[in-house]
């Protein structure tokens, strides 16, 4: 699976900005897609993630709810990650996550792809 992420750039608090990230690959074994975020000195968290299939259900950290929302089209092997009302700690290298999970009779393993990255700098 790979993943080209684009859509970063520079807006000013309170402004919007979409992500979108193009899979390809063996995108049929994707089963759940998502978007992380590391700024600076810090960890890399999940900013929200969906399942590839169906009406999958959405999951977001506090801190995005209600500004950000996360949508994929599976035509396209897109996932967006619409991101409103921008705020100078939302600052942060974003990245396009996906998860793969097989499972033979000896149980499950989970693998996880990355994209590249794309910067988004919010002013204030």
């Amino acid at each position: 699976v790979q993943l080209q992420a684009s859509g970063g750039g520079l807006v000013q608090a309170g402004g919007s900005l979409r992500l979108s990230c193009v899979a390809s690959g063996r995108v049929v074994d994707i089963d759940a897609l998502g978007w992380y975020r590391q700024a600076p000195g810090k960890q890399r968290d999940l900013v929200a993630s969906i399942t590839a299939a169906g009406g999958g259900p959405t999951n977001y950290a506090d801190s995005v709810k209600g500004r950000f929302t996360i949508s994929r089209d599976s035509a396209k092997n897109t996932v967006y990650l619409q991101m409103n009302s921008l705020k100078p700690e939302d600052t942060a290298v974003y990245y396009c996550h996906a998860r793969v999970t097989v499972t033979t009779i000896e149980g499950s393993n989970e693998f996880n792809y990355w994209g590249q990255g794309t910067l988004v700098t919010v002013s204030s």
